[in-house]
């Protein structure tokens, strides 16, 4: 991918994000390393939400930075940070979605395994029953609705950033968004109203 490929979001750099790109570009390592910290998690998350696999999520980071030297380094305009990082990010998740769509890659023994430090049984395989259904529900919508939902609802972006990383209108962005919603109250309302729960 090259760095015409890169999204460039509209809000305008401050002026402490722009020193910290000219220092990438001049080659200083340190700056680059500042940049990281003050990015990684945020990307990470955003990545783990949207390939729904801690490893691939890890991956797919250190995959985003890599890009994201490069392109900086290359003189690639950027507006904003966080927005630019993001939509990098969204294009190395489409990539690893194309390359992984035939692979299931399942967790859930994982999850189990892990020991959580609530002493109460009770609540914790009500906490696994509700992050499984809203993964279940999350995993029903499209690739590009799932990403919308996810820039709005878990990175905070408004819908003109969201706009810019998914290279859509802000009506196309308003309308996925309000979908992925619908969507997701008809699964859990379909799930707390199943046969299970009339007893």
């Amino acid at each position: 991918m090259n760095a015409m490929e890169l999204p460039s979001p509209r809000a305008p750099v401050v002026p402490l994000e722009r020193a910290l790109i000219e220092r990438v570009r001049a080659g200083e390592a340190g700056a680059f390393r500042e940049l990281f910290r003050s990015h990684a998690a945020r990307v990470r998350r955003f990545l783990r939400n949207l390939l729904d696999s801690d490893a691939a999520a890890d991956e797919a980071t250190q995959e985003c930075f890599v890009r994201a030297h490069a392109a900086l380094t290359g003189g690639a305009a950027v507006e904003s940070l966080a927005p630019w990082l993001l939509g990098v990010a969204r294009n190395v998740a489409r990539e690893q979605q194309r390359s992984r769509k035939n692979l299931v890659a399942l967790e859930a023994d994982d999850e189990e395994q892990r020991v959580s430090p609530a002493p109460d049984p009770e609540a914790l395989l009500l906490g696994r029953e509700a992050d499984a259904l809203l993964s279940r529900a999350l995993e029903r919508l499209s690739d590009d609705r799932r990403a919308a939902l996810v820039l709005r609802v878990d990175q905070g972006l408004g819908y003109d950033d969201i706009a810019s990383i998914l290279r859509w209108n802000v009506a196309r962005v308003k309308n996925e968004i309000h979908r992925a919603r619908m969507q997701l109250r008809a699964a859990i309302a379909a799930k707390s109203n199943g046969p299970e729960d009339a007893r």
